[in-house]
């Protein structure tokens, strides 16, 4: 239809209103169907390119799909784009981009009566959303429980074998789940390739994205955006299996205290990525490991690791889904069981640095004696005499969580990481620091001891995390630097060599 000397009037005449109703029915009928034919309809009425550009998930739908960047584009910066129909539908942006013989009426038509549809779809979406997030939000217990069997069941997919999970907080979360679950789409059509579950618990929006080994990168990118536009802090954990559900749940919450404004997603993987560890000495650092944690089990050493990365019990028992008490009493059975004041700070970070040790290698050589004897054997020698059981060796000596074995932190490596630090700073910046850390990061005990207004010593902390470039926040950090200015020490760092110029202020040296 050419839009040459046509007039408003000839528009909207019998053959244009017929024209219009032929189109209304068109994307009436396609509505009906899903979201993306309605989409499809309305760019062929138009002749053009159609996009619905959701401001997280970017395109939800685009025909064709060649034209979501400029859909997305367009919807960001409408008055560069001014040859496009935009018009607000379910949230999201309807862009239209009509061919130039099609008359702007009829394209203004198309898109007032497609975001109309979107918007009747989002409402009726909208009702069933409640019912849908429950059951989200059952799902996620269930695989929490360790139903994963009934859960993959349910879901139909004998091909979802693994969960990354995401653990969200923040003042806005009502509404930032609204917009992820809008942005997402999420479905529980049986035998996808993934699957998303969310749902809030206990004051956080979950995300458990099941997939059979890996993600398309869609979920991850998703709540970066949501973080960044509702100012949520988000701790990630996976692929792990999915028996390992619960591993992966405390873990993106641990992931989750060492999030920041600048770092608003924090992988699990990556908390506590330590500098340190790989400067070790490899046999003599996993011995004293392997040793130091043989009285524990993996259960054991899991809830200690979650605790040392969130810093405090109460932060523990909520990524562990366990009251604070029970937290205190399995801390207070494993402090026994080690034989280690785990109140100590330089205790807690030997300990990390033990469940950071990479595995032992496994198996051994066979002995030279045992070479030999085959040797013999094949050569058709006479038998060896039968050997003599070895007197059984004395039991190694426990190592403790106290002190490192000898040369561990030693080296010009594990020095020069020290000194790159910690090095600078000032007397009264290090001891206060020093001070600080040994109190766990408890600011009124740490002034107490030092004789200094809590105001100043957050003062001197703040300028602290400044020169070091570190996240004084994060326990794991404060770990590593307690080591560093263990290792670079030459004085005691006592509070009472803190140097002062009367009263309870100081002198720059």
């Amino acid at each position: 239809m050419s839009s040459t000397g046509t007039t408003d009037h000839e528009a909207t005449g019998p053959r244009g209103a017929r024209h219009e109703r032929d189109a209304a029915d068109r994307l009436l009928r396609a509505a009906t169907r899903s979201g993306a034919h309605l989409i499809a309809e309305a760019a062929s009425l138009v002749q053009g390119w159609a996009v619905l550009a959701d401001p997280i998930a970017g395109a939800v739908y685009s025909t064709p799909a060649a034209a979501a960047a400029d859909g997305v584009h367009a919807a960001a910066a409408p008055r560069e784009h001014p040859h496009c129909t935009q018009r607000p539908a379910a949230g999201a942006v309807l862009v239209l981009a009509a061919a130039p013989t099609v008359p702007p009426g009829h394209a203004c038509h198309v898109a007032t009566t497609t975001a109309a549809l979107l918007e009747v779809r989002g409402q009726r979406a909208a009702e069933l959303r409640g019912e849908q997030m429950r059951l989200h939000t059952t799902l996620i217990r269930l695989l929490l429980s360790g139903h994963t069997a009934a859960v993959t069941e349910t879901l139909g997919g004998n091909r979802l074998t693994h969960v990354t999970v995401y653990r969200l907080s923040g003042v806005d979360l009502p509404t930032a789940h609204e917009v992820l679950w809008r942005a997402v789409r999420p479905s529980l059509a049986p035998y996808a390739d993934a699957v998303t579950l969310m749902g809030r618990r206990d004051g956080e929006l979950v995300v458990a994205e099941l997939h059979h080994g890996g993600d398309d990168g869609r979920i991850p990118r998703l709540v970066s955006r949501l973080s960044e536009r509702h100012h949520l802090l988000a701790g990630m954990a996976g692929p792990l299996p999915l028996a390992e559900m619960p591993t992966a749940h405390s873990d993106a919450a641990a992931a989750r205290h060492s999030a920041t404004p600048d770092r608003r997603v924090a992988p699990a993987d990556a908390v506590g990525a330590s500098r340190l560890t790989p400067l070790l000495p490899t046999a003599p650092y996993t011995r004293w490991a392997e040793s130091v944690l043989r009285p524990l089990s993996p259960a054991h050493q899991h809830l200690l690791l979650v605790w040392l990365r969130t810093g405090s019990k109460p932060r523990a028992a909520a990524a562990l889904g366990l009251s604070a008490g029970t937290v205190r009493t399995r801390i207070r059975d494993l402090t026994r069981l080690l034989g280690a004041d785990l109140e100590d700070a330089t205790v807690r970070a030997h300990l990390l640095l033990a469940l950071r040790a990479p595995a032992p290698a496994p198996g051994g050589d066979s002995s030279s004696s045992d070479s030999s004897n085959n040797n013999r054997s094949r050569n058709g020698s006479s038998p060896p005499d039968p050997p003599v059981p070895p007197d059984p060796p004395d039991p190694p000596d426990p190592a403790r969580l106290e002190s490192l074995p000898d040369g561990l932190l030693d080296s010009e490596a594990v020095r020069t990481w020290a000194v790159g630090l910690v090095g600078g700073l000032e007397p009264h910046l290090r001891i206060a620091l020093a001070c600080w850390l040994r109190h766990h990061a408890r600011t009124a005990p740490a002034a107490a001891e030092l004789h200094v207004h809590r105001t100043t010593l957050a003062g001197w902390l703040t300028q602290c995390a400044e020169h070091l470039a570190r996240n004084l926040a994060d326990a794991t950090v404060r770990a590593e630097i307690h080591l560093a200015l263990k290792a670079t020490r030459t004085g005691p760092d006592d509070p009472a060599a803190l140097p002062r110029r009367g009263g309870r202020t100081y002198r720059r040296l």
